[in-house]
């Protein structure tokens, strides 16, 4: 089957994710700069978390640019992706509200950890469709970038427990390394089309 609806339907969820996640910062009583103060725990959950969502959307695009079609399996595996991106800006709020408290801190974490499974999952269900010859395999290789993500959330959410700052911080580690997307996937992409190309011309 096409990846048509899939992607569309992707990318109507994570904009209403973001939006969710934009409301739930609400206009202070007050008209000085004082009056946003008690909004900044809100407004850095809420940076961390559009980053993160943008990421997850940035990447995603990529991923699916690099099949041709999906199935049932990759379609289960999409939902498993957005129901954990959903929950974000639950986790989120309850972050910001509670000031970085330990136990927001950590069940952040173990969303960011759950939708790092959930992509890694997808990636492979998609693997497994194109097979491991495909130029999606080749690119994603043995994918060390994304299981040191899930590794470093995991000890994110053990050190939230300790100090939630340094939970928070690791958070913003993997961020960072995710930041810039994913270049494998385009990297391969440009390369096939370009021996393609020169294949084309040779037979001309």
């Amino acid at each position: 089957m096409g990846k048509g609806r899939l992607e569309a339907f992707s990318d109507g969820v994570i904009a209403i994710i973001i939006t969710i996640m934009v409301l739930e910062m609400k206009v202070p009583h007050g008209d000085n700069p004082a009056a946003l103060k008690p909004l900044i725990p809100v407004f850095l959950s809420y940076i961390l978390s559009f980053i993160n969502v943008g990421i997850y959307w940035n990447n995603h695009h990529h991923l699916l640019h690099a099949v041709s079609h999906v199935n049932g399996t990759v379609l289960w595996a999409n939902i498993h992706l957005l129901f954990w991106l959903s929950l974000i800006p639950f986790v989120t709020g309850w972050m910001g509200e509670n000031h970085f408290g330990m136990w927001p801190v950590a069940l952040y974490g173990m969303v960011l950890i759950m939708a790092g499974v959930a992509y890694t999952l997808l990636t492979f269900s998609l693997i497994n469709l194109q097979g491991k010859n495909s130029s999606l395999a080749l690119a994603v290789g043995k994918d060390w970038k994304g299981k040191a993500s899930v590794l470093i959330y995991g000890v994110g959410i053990l050190l939230s427990f300790i100090n939630p700052w340094l939970g928070f911080a690791l958070y913003v580690v993997v961020a960072v390394l995710w930041f810039i997307p994913d270049k494998r996937i385009e990297s391969k992409l440009n390369l096939d089309k370009t021996g393609e190309e020169r294949q084309i011309k040779q037979k001309i």
